[in-house]
């Protein structure tokens, strides 16, 4: 649970950092944005491992590149979702994935944990 909420909080500031730099990506409040990047835990959780099976073969041939819409996809789902987060279009959704995902590599590079 602990590991779930510390990640929620990397989505959150790579979210909140996307809105700002990300034209067509909006957040119209803290909390919309809490909800928006439990949201999108639970949809990388769930949702996100059946479409990457389902496309694996194109994700197979642009070499990983494919993998960049489908983590759009998952960020326009929770902006469908939820009222108070906002994706116009395709190209808006692969920014806030790219901005959201170094985001979150960045924290877990500095979360991780060097006993294993």
């Amino acid at each position: 649970m602990a590991k779930f909420i510390v990640r929620a909080i990397f989505a959150a500031l790579g979210l909140w950092l996307a809105a700002r730099l990300v034209p067509g990506v909006r957040v119209d409040d803290t909390g919309s944005l809490i909800l928006a990047a439990v949201l999108l835990g639970i949809v990388n959780a769930f949702v996100r491992p059946v479409v990457f099976v389902l496309t694996l073969p194109v994700t197979v041939l642009t070499l990983g590149l494919f993998l960049l819409v489908v983590n759009a996809a998952m960020i326009g789902l929770v902006a469908l979702v939820l009222a108070g987060f906002h994706v116009d279009g395709l190209l808006a959704g692969v920014l806030a994935a790219v901005v959201t995902g170094v985001v979150s590599w960045i924290g877990g590079m500095i979360l991780r944990d060097d006993r294993g």
